[in-house]
């Protein structure tokens, strides 16, 4: 399974984005799938997880409201789509994946690929 996660940019604050992960070697209706975000100088954090169902978990509350999980099947991508940007949204986002079910997707340790990361410059 390989990841190719972009979209990521320069943003003022107020503005959106909409980070893409495209996947191969594998249907993403297969895979959990992941967005994970590491700030510089600080841990890599959990954004959101789409399981293969389709089903979403929580958000992590700084985001919510603000950014969005979806998937196109057919083009085997996966997408954040994050509105209403704040500084504190700046940092590397990773998309990862994972086979296995019955996992903890909320953690970082729960996923075996992961894609090289795309950063969010959100300043004015």
């Amino acid at each position: 399974v390989q990841l190719q996660a972009s979209g990521g940019g320069l943003v003022q604050p107020g503005g959106s984005l909409r980070l893409s992960c495209v996947v191969s070697g594998r249907p993403i209706n297969n895979l959990n799938m992941g967005w994970f975000r590491q700030a510089p100088g600080k841990e890599r954090e959990f954004v959101v997880a789409m399981r293969w169902s389709g089903s979403i978990t929580a958000y992590t509350d700084s985001v919510k409201g603000r950014f969005t999980v979806s998937r196109e099947n057919a083009k085997n991508t996966i997408y954040l789509q994050m509105n209403s940007l704040k500084p504190e949204d700046t940092a590397t986002y990773y998309c990862a994946a994972d086979s296995r079910r019955s996992v903890a997707v909320y953690s970082a340790q729960s996923y075996g690929h992961w894609g090289q990361g795309t950063l969010v410059t959100v300043s004015s």
